[in-house]
């Protein structure tokens, strides 16, 4: 069985944000236009998820082309851009797409939640080469996780459901990747005390 390719970091960090950072850089720029398709009018933000669909769906290809393989939740998100996305264009309604991160949300969280309940973490499974750890530290950051995933849906909800689009979009684009960021970044505690050292070569 071949082992899965390696691919430089930065290549990666651009098939993934990429077509995040094109659906913001669009909205901006088509967020006040109206256009005339087939006798339906749809605005700047219907048309632009229209596009980031099939981009999406693009650069995940290239993404398996490239490294052979897909993360479950790889595979996950851009099943629910093409369905939420595609609800969103196909009904000309932009709250199908805004729902689409309180789903995936949802869906992580659940599974997470379902491993715990289970007495088991997933997150290991999908994280542990990378991150080896004792198991007690594990069900401590995944039970962070998930807890973490079901607030960024409710949170998602709330925005989306109270505030602007372009407030929105602003979120999605910079505070959801901030917030992950943040997440991981202020769990140092677990990951040095029950952090397991790798052994190093001839020893």
């Amino acid at each position: 069985m071949s082992e899965p390719k390696k691919l430089h970091p930065g290549v990666k960090l651009g098939l993934e944000l990429g077509p995040i950072a094109l659906f913001f850089a669009g909205y901006v720029y088509l967020k006040d236009r109206v256009f005339s398709i087939g006798g339906t009018e749809y605005d700047g933000f219907i048309v632009v998820t229209a596009l980031f669909i099939p981009l999406m769906v693009l650069t995940t290809g290239i993404l398996w082309g490239l490294t052979g393989k897909l993360s479950k939740m790889q595979i996950a998100t851009v099943v629910l851009v093409v369905l939420f996305g595609g609800l969103s264009v196909w009904l000309n309604d932009e709250r199908f797409f805004k729902m689409k991160p309180t789903m995936i949300y949802l869906l992580f969280g659940g599974i997470l939640g379902f491993g715990l309940l289970r007495g088991q973490s997933y997150l290991r499974v999908v994280m542990e080469e990378a991150l080896p750890m004792q198991d007690e530290g594990w069900m401590i950051l995944t039970r962070r996780l998930c807890a973490f995933f079901f607030g960024l849906a409710v949170l998602n909800e709330a925005i989306w459901r109270t505030m602007s689009t372009e407030a929105w979009v602003n979120f999605k684009t910079f505070g959801l990747t901030a917030a992950l960021f943040l997440f991981f970044m202020t769990q140092g505690g677990v990951l040095s005390r029950y952090g397991i050292e790798k052994d190093r070569d001839g020893e």
